[in-house]
């Protein structure tokens, strides 16, 4: 009889792949599109310079017009629709692994920032957004 060295954490891998798989299921039937079209996130990054903070927001296929950009009590929102051309039917998608729908996302933004006087851009599907600092201050 061989001796076998006991891993509690195979378990958790083997659940965890069991559980990956089933969600990639969920996700290539038709139920699984319609629970996609619900509030999603587009990916964002924030960075700081010595005098504004950039949030970067990929969002393909808007322009500034369809986006609303708010700031009240230091938080940064923004909300948006991406809805499917109308060229083509959704019924005649083989595929659809784009998130559409409503999405909104929100920033904390420290009391040191001018959230009224920020400055927003959308170019190839990128939302720039630099919200300066009321006091500038050297980052080493």
């Amino acid at each position: 009889m061989a001796i076998v060295r006991y891993n509690p954490l195979s378990e958790l891998r083997s659940m965890q792949d069991k559980m990956n798989r089933l969600l990639d299921l969920a996700w290539t039937r038709e139920i699984g599109e319609e629970i996609r079209e619900g509030v999603w996130h587009p990916p964002a990054d924030v960075y700081e310079s010595n005098a504004a903070v950039t949030i970067k927001v990929e969002l393909p296929d808007l322009e500034l017009d369809d986006i609303d950009i708010r700031a009240e009590d230091h938080t940064l929102t923004i909300k948006g629709e991406r809805k499917h051309s109308e060229e083509i039917r959704k019924e005649n998608f083989h595929r659809i692994e784009r998130f559409f729908g409503p999405f909104q996302r929100s920033f904390a933004v420290p009391p040191d920032f001018d959230t009224t006087g920020f400055s927003a851009s959308c170019d190839c599907g990128v939302l720039t957004i630099v919200i300066p600092k009321t006091i500038t201050v050297e980052i080493t």
